[in-house]
This record gives C-alpha cells, sequence and structure tokens, in this order.
C-alpha cells in the first residue's frame, strides 16, 4: 500500500498482517515521526465489519494508561468504488511479545511478579472503564525497553479487537465464544456471559506459563477449551504457597471466587517487596531484547491524544455469522 492517508500518513512497510485488517509502518509527515497504522480490510457503512471497526475506534479513544498503547488519530479514506477504508494511527512500539521471549525459557519468579502487577494495573484500569478484553495472552503481551539504559521490560496489553463494554453488545453476540483456546476462560469455553474476572482468569494462566515454560491447557482448539470445564491448571507446589495460592484463586472456575485485577495487583506487588527486603540474593537480570529486533511487534490499544475522528455510529449491532 503506498497511498498516503488523510493527506498525512505514508505507509512504509508492511509489518503485521491479520484477517481484518493490516498493520503498515508509517512516516506522520507532519510531524515528522514513524508511527504504526492499522488499516482495516475495506467495508461499506452497513456491514457487520464497519460496526465493529467502528466500536473498536470508539472504545480505544477512550482509554489512557501506561500499559496500553497511544492512539494519535483515526480516519475514514474513501476507495472512489462506495467502499470505505478505515485506519487507527498508533505510535509505533519496537519489541517482543511475549509468546517470543517465552520461547528462552520460563521467566524469573521476581520478575513474573513484576509483569504480572502491571498487566493487572491494566486490566484493573479497562475493567474501571466498562471494558472487558476477553483475549489475554503472550501474543498480545508486548515487551520492550522504555529507553536504552533501561533495566527491565515493560508490558503492554494490547489488541482489543474483540475486548467489549460490560453492559454492551456491539462488538460481539450473546454466546459466542471468542478468545484464544489455550487462554480461554470456563465460561468462554461454554459461551456463558463474561465479566472483567474473565480476564483474570487467562492472566493466571499466562502467569502460570511464564513461571513453568509450558501452557496450562496446550493441544488442539476443541480439547485446550474442553479441558478447564473438567479441571483446573496444574499448579507446582515447587512455586511455592504465595504463588499456589494466587494463582489458584486467579484460576477458579467459578468467577466469583477470583479476585479482581486490583487485588491481584496489590499481591504480586507485594511478592516484589518481600523479595526486596529478604536480603538474599539479588534480582536476577531480566531477559534482554534485541535493540532492533527483525520482527517489530506493532499492538492497538490506548488513548486518544490527538484529532481522532470518529465516523458516524452503524444503524445496528454487528451479528456473528
Amino acid at each position: 500500500m503506498d497511498e498516503l492517508l488523510a493527506e498525512r500518513y505514508q505507509p512504509v512497510e508492511l509489518i503485521g498482517t491479520g484477517g481484518a485488517a493490516s498493520v503498515f509502518r508509517a512516516l506522520d509527515r507532519n510531524l515528522g515521526r514513524d508511527v504504526a497504522v492499522k488499516v482495516f480490510n475495506p467495508t461499506t457503512s452497513d456491514d457487520d465489519d464497519y460496526r465493529r471497526q467502528h466500536t473498536e475506534t470508539l472504545l480505544l479513544s477512550t482509554l489512557n494508561h501506561p500499559g496500553l498503547v497511544t492512539l494519535h488519530d483515526a480516519g475514514l479514506q474513501d476507495d472512489g468504488s462506495g467502499k470505505t477504508t478505515s485506519f487507527l494511527v498508533m505510535e509505533l512500539v519496537d519489541g517482543l511479545d511475549l509468546r517470543k521471549l517465552l520461547k528462552s525459557g520460563p521467566l524469573a519468579p521476581e520478575h513474573v511478579a513484576q509483569l504480572g502487577a502491571d498487566l493487572a494495573d491494566a486490566l484493573a484500569y479497562i475493567h474501571a472503564k466498562g471494558v472487558i478484553h476477553r483475549d489475554v495472552k503472550p501474543a498480545n503481551i508486548l515487551m520492550y525497553h522504555s529507553g536504552e539504559h533501561d533495566t527491565r521490560l515493560y508490558p503492554k496489553l494490547t489488541d482489543f479487537g474483540i475486548a467489549r463494554m460490560v453492559e454492551a453488545t456491539q462488538s460481539t453476540a450473546h454466546g459466542a465464544t471468542i478468545g484464544t483456546a489455550n487462554y480461554l476462560s470456563p465460561e468462554q469455553a461454554a459461551g456463558t456471559t463474561v465479566e472483567p474476572r474473565t480476564d483474570i482468569y487467562s492472566l493466571g494462566l499466562v502467569l502460570l506459563e511464564c513461571l513453568t515454560g509450558e501452557k496450562a491447557f496446550p493441544g488442539p482448539i476443541v480439547e485446550a477449551a474442553v479441558a478447564r470445564l473438567l479441571r483446573d491448571p496444574e499448579i507446582p507446589e515447587s512455586l511455592g504457597p504465595d504463588w499456589v495460592d494466587l494463582l489458584s484463586r486467579m484460576t477458579a472456575r467459578d468467577p466469583q471466587a477470583r479476585p479482581d485485577a486490583h487485588e491481584v495487583a496489590v499481591a504480586l506487588r507485594a511478592m516484589e517487596s518481600e523479595k526486596d527486603d529478604d536480603g538474599g540474593e539479588p534480582l536476577p537480570p531480566m531477559p534482554q531484547l534485541d535493540a532492533k529486533p527483525d520482527i517489530p511487534e506493532v499492538v492497538t490499544g490506548g488513548v486518544t491524544t490527538g484529532n481522532v475522528h470518529i465516523p458516524e455510529p452503524p444503524s445496528r449491532a454487528p451479528s456473528l455469522g
């Protein structure tokens, strides 16, 4: 794609594709900086894809947290044939997603506590805004250094493409199972009502994988999804009583038995503090990323800080076909 978007954003290279959109590294000619532009597949104003895109744009424009990627701008481009291309302009973040980082093996418990607390804070923020992410998984967690001499990695929760408002039905139909099979909550696997603690279950599985290096529910889609309806994940006693207790509560099959995101963050910060104060061995170094990874991970999420154009709302909620 080489077409100038909004007379401002010049796509430079394709850096990611998905079923509904492509992501380009682009130059913002007005400010002279690199950005990530998520370009959705062309749609007409009365189809379901347009409605989902509109819902995602509205959602992202309400969020502002350091654990989410910044949304700078949004707009529409008419291709001249009656179809419209919508796009989101975001900060460009070069880094590795957690899935790729874990290919090197499990992380130290102290780093998992830092990572988990940061993510739980981000979830507490979106939950307070009435948003459920619904697809918390390593591939949607970007790990990055905030500066050249930073001593740790920070996570950003990404991809709100299937997130929904707690009380709304714009983006997904009731009873639909959406998410990634290895990290689905039991209620998602059963196709029943989701709530903020749905994200807590998925985060629990992510943290368990960080600690052990293994997925709790591996295997094919149906097998992985059904397994959590029949059993709890196996949490090794060797992780210690604090981790066993917290992860067991986070992955309880009854959502009401799980802690909320703020409780999880507080518990994980306490684990960090205990390690800092115990006078034992120093914290092992956080795994390092290459300064310029071969394939930058570009993510969506965040806040409006610029001149976001929101298209006219759809006439009806989308359906799942």
